[in-house]
């Protein structure tokens, strides 16, 4: 449980972080337009800091990180999450930065963040599982 709580807290500062980098980076570079660097703060914090906070009141509550395939939602979920926060990252400054994305940086960055999400969404996927096995598991228990 400790760890869950733990990674919640790094989203918590990579959010609060991700913020700060976003308005000073555009505020010294003169930017004013779109930029994907305006939203990586709100994902840290929703995808990041809110589910583990959730997950853990499911840890806490009902124990499903005694569950067997706790870890490999745990490590799905969080690597999708990270490396899409990244990927978005790494856009935005190039964007703030007014690189030609037209090349083929822009398909391979897509492609690499579409692997993030898929690593997500199979993450949601097995926690759904968890709390279906433990709502499974007390029933046959009472």
């Amino acid at each position: 449980m400790k760890k869950v709580l733990n990674i919640a807290f790094f989203y918590a500062i990579l959010g609060l972080v991700s913020g700060v980098y976003y308005r000073e980076f555009t505020k010294m570079r003169d930017f004013a337009g779109e930029t994907q660097l305006s939203v990586v703060h709100t994902h840290s914090f929703a995808l990041g800091m809110m589910i583990m906070l959730i997950v853990y009141l499911f840890c806490y509550t009902m124990k499903i990180h005694t569950l067997k395939n706790f870890d490999v939602f745990f490590y799905f979920y969080n690597i999708g999450v990270l490396s899409t926060i990244a990927l978005m990252v790494i856009r935005g400054t190039l964007q703030v930065l007014e690189f030609d994305l037209s090349s083929g940086l822009d398909s391979a960055i897509s492609g690499i963040a579409g692997l993030g999400h898929i690593s997500v969404t199979i993450g949601l996927i097995m926690f759904f599982l968890l709390l279906r096995k433990n709502h499974n598991e007390n029933i046959r228990t009472k």
